[in-house]
């Protein structure tokens, strides 16, 4: 289970992200979605301890991101849209070494790095060098490296980002395998269709703030719309329009 309370982010006069609060239980996909700058990254930044909150806090399975870090780290797994692979190293060689790092080694080790590859179907290419790599095989790598440790947390960062329908496909079965599993995951991403084809629920977030929680079905009928694109178009400019009215009752106070 991963809870954010009251999270905040400020980097020097702008404020990322607000005021976010959310659980995300086990055996659930949840979803953050909202348009560029919305404060989903440094969400899952402060989730995932990279950065400290300004304010607020969260908790990974009871363990708190900002005085439990290790703890933390090694009940979650995270897989950003920027991640690379050193070009020396095979399949195989990144998975054990981020498996050192987690203090994992011998036989157990070798067993689920095995595992991985069979499951994230990456035989073809376990012990090949990852100069020349596909996106779509950087990121099934980049992948096993955040499951090495087999977290009962995941965050997905824009997982199928510039992916070809074929890896696409097999980047979402593995999130909904995960589901099945009774692992948390949180999925950030741009695509409708992902959200609706995965998340159980789903946070519209929006300029640091979360705007409306609820499954894509209850969000697409409060607002009475035909999808979760068009109630999300609703959501926002909404709170675009009040935005604009505060500013301009703001004007009228100073005139």
């Amino acid at each position: 289970m991963i809870e954010a309370r009251q999270l905040a982010k400020t980097f020097k006069d702008f404020a990322a992200v607000k005021n976010v609060t959310f659980t995300a239980n086990q055996g659930e996909v949840f979803g953050l979605l909202g348009p560029n700058g919305a404060g989903k990254t440094t969400t899952l930044r402060m989730l995932s301890t990279v950065i400290n909150p300004t304010s607020g806090t969260a908790v990974v399975d009871g363990f708190d991101v900002r005085t439990q870090k290790d703890r933390v780290r090694s009940n979650l797994g995270i897989l950003v849209e920027s991640a690379g692979l050193y070009s020396h190293s095979t399949t195989r060689e990144h998975l054990r070494y981020i498996g050192n790092l987690h203090d994992l080694d011998g036989p157990d080790l070798e067993k689920h790095i095995d595992y991985l590859i069979d499951v994230l179907e990456m035989r073809d290419f376990a012990d090949r060098r990852a100069k020349g790599f596909s996106r779509g095989m950087v990121r099934k790598v980049v992948l096993g490296m955040a499951l090495i440790h087999d977290p009962p947390n995941i965050i997905f960062d824009e997982p199928t980002q510039g992916l070809d329908v074929v890896s696409t496909r097999a980047v979402r079965g593995i999130i909904g395998r995960f589901r099945a599993e009774g692992r948390c995951v949180i999925l950030s991403t741009h695509h409708m269709d992902e959200v609706e084809r995965l998340c159980d629920r789903v946070a519209i977030v929006h300029r640091g703030n979360i705007l409306e929680t609820g499954t894509p079905q209850e969000l697409t009928e409060k607002y009475k719309a035909d999808s979760l694109e068009t109630a999300f178009v609703e959501i926002i400019g909404a709170e675009a329009l009040l935005e604009e009215a505060k500013r301009e009752a703001q004007d009228k106070r100073k005139n």
